[in-house]
């Protein structure tokens, strides 16, 4: 079984509004539809969990209940850190599940096709992490912005989601985190604390996260583009 946690607990301190930016409208619709619908979509994906802000319990409701999604199966409050929002949707995955693909539903370009090859990768290797090769070129400057000196992009990768990782190792991963009481920022750096191997999976088109006024701009561009 194939579960997917959809993040949408952030507060949005960069958007700017009072509105959680989970909650704007693009071309009609809240920005958290689109990755619940892409999910909705996959037919890999066959239960979806959504983490949502407490103060928001009542909006996602009425996304869930407006657009009619059938593959939510359950909502939990996020935590303090995104690690703890993930170990709550965790908590509330189906224990038939072998495969949990972790999501930000800020990220609202994601593709159905892109969600299957993340789910592929982790039956074959264990992980499937989204993620695009890095073009520019990339300094490593000091506290007065002086070059230190210019790193190899050739290795260089942006991490993505969905984050894609077998159920029990992603469990035991971020149970490791929680008891040692450290922060990671997502789940492939979880995986690697273990020694095991994080897989990526490369995106072929331009999988933004919402995190400005001008990152939603560029949002609805592309999704008009799309159609």
């Amino acid at each position: 079984m194939v579960t997917a946690i959809i993040l949408a607990a952030g507060r949005s301190s960069r958007m700017g509004g009072s509105v959680d930016k989970q909650f704007l409208k693009l071309l009609g619709k809240p920005l958290l539809y689109y990755s619940i619908a892409a999910f909705e979509s996959c037919a890999a994906v066959e239960a979806v969990v959504l983490v949502r802000h407490p103060d928001c319990a009542k909006q996602a409701d009425e996304i869930v209940r407006q657009f009619g999604f059938q593959k939510i199966v359950a909502m939990t409050d996020g935590g303090a850190e995104r690690q703890n929002s993930v170990w709550n949707g965790l908590a509330r995955c189906n224990p038939a599940t072998e495969i949990v693909a972790v999501h930000d539903g800020a990220r609202p370009l994601v593709t159905p096709a892109l969600i299957e090859t993340t789910i592929q990768s982790a039956r074959e290797h264990g992980t499937g992490i989204a993620a695009t090769k890095v073009t520019d070129t990339i300094k490593e400057a000091d506290e007065n912005r002086s070059v230190l000196r210019t790193v190899d992009r050739t290795k260089l990768w942006a991490v993505q989601t969905p984050q894609t990782v077998q159920f029990s190792l992603l469990l035991e991963a971020y149970a490791k985190v929680l008891a040692d009481g450290i922060v990671v920022t997502d789940e492939a750096a979880a995986v690697e604390r273990l020694g095991r191997n994080v897989r990526m999976v490369d995106t072929p088109f331009l999988n933004l996260k919402v995190t400005t006024p001008n990152d939603l701009a560029t949002v609805e561009t592309l999704l008009r583009q799309r159609g």
